[in-house]
């Protein structure tokens, strides 16, 4: 049985799927399909902390589901941009956890990650497999990977 780590960068596939399908991801689903015959070693989904009521609920299905919810505090600049960035934070547990899985399952577009998957994918012979949104996937990540999986159907929550 194949051991997989799974790593979620929640505010990418949030608004990712939220601007090209104006609807939600379905974790469920992703759970289901990633997790099928395969032994989890750990699933880690990484998101921002504002202390709203509703992300709150959203972190608990999270928990739920079978994720470890990592939180970064939300940083709002005078400027008015924003900032939440963990792509230090998935990179690291992702060489960590590489070591004790066979595949190792990405749900972000983020092209930051292609040097992370060709390492894993080159040096430590891990299979990358990237969840993105057509498009709005960097086609670096997506060469980068073992297998790259558009975000569609039944990986969408009805409206």
């Amino acid at each position: 049985m194949q051991k997989v780590t799974i790593l979620v960068d929640v505010q990418n596939i949030y608004y990712t799927t939220r601007q090209a399908f104006g609807s939600s991801f379905d974790y469920n689903e992703f759970w289901r399909r990633t997790t099928t015959d395969r032994e989890v070693v750990k699933a880690i989904a990484y998101a921002s902390d504002r202390g709203d009521p509703k992300q709150q609920q959203f972190q608990n299905i999270l928990r739920a589901i079978g994720f470890e919810v990592k939180l970064k505090p939300y940083i709002q600049r005078v400027d008015g941009s924003s900032k939440c960035d963990w792509d230090v934070g998935i990179t690291i547990d992702a060489m960590e956890l590489s070591r004790e899985s066979d595949v190792l399952v990405l749900a972000s577009g983020d092209g930051d990650f292609d040097l992370l998957a060709k390492k894993l994918v080159g040096d430590f012979g891990t299979q990358v497999e990237v969840y993105g949104v057509d498009g709005l996937t960097a086609a670096s990540l997506i060469n980068a990977s073992s297998c790259y999986v558009p975000i569609a159907g039944d990986l969408l929550l009805s409206k």
